[in-house]
């Protein structure tokens, strides 16, 4: 029973349908020290909540209790964990379960019990399809929440549908073209790309290594300064086991002050795209990637590498000077 929260009701305690349930104190029999000073209707329905659960009762005015402290706290994992058995004991018709999931999540999106409680549900019903629509609307509200987005994982994952698969990649495109610099879209992507298994028409995966440099590459040169993205790029050399060394040619103009760009040259390098126009350079993951390249090289290059990592220390990356400084420390016991 979906109960508008505005609209008040009265206590449990002063309704006639309630009274042969006896209601339990929080702390009967304790004198607690410093006591949390609970609103009387949330004390009230918790209180009689705590009855509920002593008898065992599972009835639809309990689904009404619970949604009422729902209401007040959403992580009150006791009152959906028992939901969910009423639930299931009463064989209630889970897609109007899930249409109140649907205000829920939205309201309450950063609390972890109303996704898992989703996800319960879906499990019952079987249907995964209109999860990923109801996703995309809730990522247009929070597009960084860490449920949303691990939500969306599970539900491909789980079901491992096809037909879920089919416009993942494209969904995630797009949502990077509105915010390159959306990290959970990116560690989104990698998911996709290379921890969900093979799916139809990726089966050359040098092909798709290939792919996914090109498309990170892109969108570094568009915003240099953007750690999700040189992240990304360092996933898929690790991954594909390529050693940093080989993108030297595409790296090293982001790691300088003012990379000499010269003439437009007649045919362009999609390679090694350059830095956009108005770029703030040098780019810090630049420098660092440029350091680590010399650093694996070892012998004379560590003093190349020293030399970025005192740039970033004093200059580039001040705050983290101390943990440049241990990398400077540390290269100093290879020699």
């Amino acid at each position: 029973m979906d109960l508008p929260a505005e609209e008040e009701q009265p206590l449990y305690s002063q309704r006639p349908e309630w009274a042969d349930v006896v209601p339990l104190e929080q702390y009967e029999s304790v004198a607690p020290l410093a006591p949390i000073f609970y609103t009387d209707e949330y004390r009230d329905a918790t209180n009689y909540f705590r009855g509920i659960v002593k008898s065992g009762e599972m009835s639809p005015r309990v689904l009404e209790l619970t949604e009422n402290i729902i209401r007040q706290n959403p992580g009150h994992y006791s009152a959906w964990q028992y939901r969910y058995k009423t639930l299931m004991a009463l064989k209630s018709p889970l897609d109007d379960e899930l249409r109140l999931m649907d205000e829920l999540a939205i309201k309450h999106l950063k609390t972890y019990q109303v996704w898992h409680h989703r996800r319960l549900l879906v499990q019952q019903t079987r249907n995964p399809g209109p999860e990923l629509e109801f996703i995309a609307n809730s990522l247009q509200v929070d597009t960084k929440n860490y449920h949303t987005w691990s939500y969306r994982q599970w539900i491909l994952a789980y079901f491992n549908d096809d037909a879920l698969w089919s416009h993942e990649l494209d969904f995630v495109e797009n949502m990077l073209e509105s915010d390159v610099r959306n990290n959970s879209a990116w560690h989104h992507r990698f998911f996709v790309v290379f921890q969900s298994g093979v799916r139809n028409g990726d089966e050359d995966r040098d092909a798709v290594v290939r792919r996914e440099l090109a498309f990170v590459k892109e969108r570094i040169a568009i915003a240099p300064n953007n750690a999700s993205a040189w992240n990304y790029l360092r996933g898929v050399l690790d991954h594909a086991k390529i050693p940093y060394c080989e993108l030297q040619a595409f790296v090293l103009p982001y790691s300088l002050s003012q990379p000499s760009l010269g003439t437009p040259p007649e045919v362009v390098d999609l390679e090694s795209p350059l830095p956009s126009k108005d770029s703030q350079l040098p780019c810090v993951a630049a420098v660092e990637f440029m350091a680590d390249i010399h650093e694996a090289a070892g012998g004379g290059d560590l003093v190349k590498a020293t030399e970025l990592w005192k740039s970033l220390a004093n200059e580039h990356d001040t705050i983290r000077k101390r943990y440049w400084e241990y990398r400077i420390a540390e290269s100093m016991k290879t020699k």
